[in-house]
């Protein structure tokens, strides 16, 4: 939704409050005063936020400035696996976020925010649901929960026993990430599935810690590939690829002349 200066916010429904666009707390539309979704608890205002870009004229469909509009490149595609994202509230404000990418392309997608203190109720039934079978991706680096770590084997097993193997990817900074994986205790039951993979990120927009951190779509993408769902992660690779490409040539003001390879074989699966 658009507040009164034509900015996005996003509202949270039985509540009367509103997402506040610069912070990601919960804005009473009445008085102004920001409160944490979580809790209810009111905060300090702040001033607003003005990030680079902000006044970049963006495409209402893909959100990416329309000098560079992803729209016709956007294909959903199949596969047996699903993902869940458990997105950091603040991952959503930014337009740089690759999560939503996945979205596009695998239309079974659910998108849960996180917030440490209310679990998101959606998400509990979920993950009680016996169709499906869960797993947290996150690295094996620590000793305590080594007993959790599994390998892409255990997709192979609960595909055979007839279940819906999902990669429950946490949606934000490495520190982000981190935090939900040690703060959600409803995920301490479920197996940890690292991502092993000598790929190296072809992420443009943020500057990584090391280049074998993959973003959120990229380790998506090598998910599905590693699992057998290959044309999947083929689109989604290609679908990252152009968002990649169009976003950075936008922030220099370039328009993109001719398709890129990626953009051309998107193309071909929408003549499909």
């Amino acid at each position: 939704m658009l507040d009164e200066t034509g900015q996005a916010t996003l509202a949270y429904p039985d509540t009367g409050l509103a997402q506040a666009p610069d912070t990601g707390l919960a804005q009473a539309p009445d008085t102004g005063l920001a409160h944490d979704p979580a809790t209810g608890h009111p905060r300090p205002p702040r001033r607003e936020f003005k990030a680079r870009g902000s006044f970049t004229e963006r495409c209402p469909g893909c959100n990416l400035p329309v000098l560079n509009c992803l729209c016709p490149y956007r294909v959903s595609a199949g596969s047996e696996a699903r993902v869940w994202l458990l997105t950091h509230p603040l991952e959503h404000l930014k337009p740089t976020n690759t999560g939503r990418l996945i979205g596009d392309v695998l239309p079974d997608t659910e998108v849960f925010t996180w917030y440490r203190t209310a679990p998101n109720e959606r998400l509990l039934t979920l993950l009680d649901d016996p169709r499906f079978a869960p797993f947290v991706i996150f690295p094996d680096d620590q000793p305590d929960y080594a007993d959790r770590v599994v390998d892409m084997g255990a997709v192979g097993e609960v595909k055979a026993g007839g279940k819906t193997p999902v990669f429950i990817l946490l949606d934000g900074t490495w520190r982000q990430a981190r935090r939900i994986f040690r703060k959600s205790p409803y995920l301490d039951r479920l197996p940890v599935l690292p991502l092993a993979t000598t790929r190296l990120t072809r992420y443009r927009l943020r500057k990584p810690a090391s280049q074998a951190h993959l973003c959120t779509a990229e380790v998506a993408a090598e998910l599905l590939r590693q699992s057998g769902d290959e044309r999947a992660a083929q689109v989604l690779d290609d679908y990252f690829d152009a968002f990649n490409v169009s976003y950075d040539a936008s922030r220099r003001y370039e328009k993109l002349e001719q398709p890129t390879p990626a953009m051309r074989r998107l193309l071909a699966c929408r003549g499909e």
